[in-house]
């Protein structure tokens, strides 16, 4: 049978969403059950920011569009939030890091990251690399503090991440409208929705958890000065707003499927 309730809707400090379970340990698993559900939309779709392609159109904006979705609420056809974060808060035992490897590796292509949201497991490397035939700086702030240049395509580049929590990226190489979010997390039960909503905790063992969805927030604040590294010219950059949860209990038994979906909006 699977139970589930609703505690609340709040917004957080971002480090609680990786350090708290820094006790974690890897325990055979006896009889685990998996959970699996969907990250939906309800109501109106709000306004969905954009930002013009001004540097390097020729490698940036290969399409001509002028404008790059910033890519902070993708919603499918069918309601199904992707790039949501699920995760298991209250778990301080399972099984071993299994963070797939696409998730730990980035690319900068076209002037974009991919994927938008990574998980890095704690004290784990993530690599990085640049298809773009120009220079981009990934800048990290929050979790890992990193600033790294990529004057030449396809050069791997690997940092270890040290700290679990949240680290903001963006490219301080005047590409002021790229931006993705890494999770360094201390356990491995933490996954992303895929373009339909959708997730899947595995290996889960018996008990009831809070489960956790989140999102790193859609709207665009303001915009502030920075400064281009290569052009030695100040430049405007989107801030956007914090990120936003939402929590349910979820009760896993043996050797079987608990089902578990969130309704998000943007009340």
């Amino acid at each position: 049978m699977v139970r589930f309730q609703v505690l609340c809707v709040c917004w957080f400090a971002v480090a609680e969403i990786a350090t708290a379970q820094s006790n974690y340990q890897v325990v055979p698993l006896r009889n685990p059950g998996t959970i699996k559900g969907t990250v939906k939309w309800s109501g109106p779709l709000p306004r969905i920011p954009t930002f013009a392609i001004n540097k390097d159109p020729e490698i940036c904006d290969p399409e001509s569009k002028k404008t790059r979705d910033l890519e902070r609420l993708i919603v499918g056809p069918q309601g199904g939030v992707a790039n949501s974060v699920v995760f298991l808060r209250n778990i301080s035992s399972g099984k071993a890091m299994d963070i797939p490897e696409p998730r730990r590796f980035m690319d900068q292509k076209h002037c974009r990251y991919e994927p938008h949201i990574l998980l890095v497991p704690e004290n784990g490397p993530i690599q990085i690399k640049s298809s773009d035939a120009t220079l981009h700086t990934v800048h990290m702030d929050g979790a890992a503090t990193y600033n790294l240049p990529f004057p030449f395509t396809n050069k791997v580049v690997s940092r270890t991440m040290p700290t679990a929590g949240l680290a903001n990226v963006r490219c301080n190489g005047g590409h002021a409208w790229m931006n993705a979010e890494i999770l360094v997390v201390s356990h491995p039960y933490y996954t992303v929705t895929d373009g339909s909503g959708e997730f899947e905790l595995t290996d889960v063992p018996p008990g009831e958890y809070e489960i956790v969805a989140w999102h790193e927030g859609w709207k665009v604040l303001r915009q502030e000065a920075s400064f281009d590294v290569l052009t030695e010219r100040r430049i405007q950059r989107p801030v956007f707003s914090d990120p936003k949860t939402w929590e349910k209990r979820v009760t896993v038994e043996k050797n079987e499927a608990s089902v578990v979906n969130f309704v998000v909006s943007d009340k």
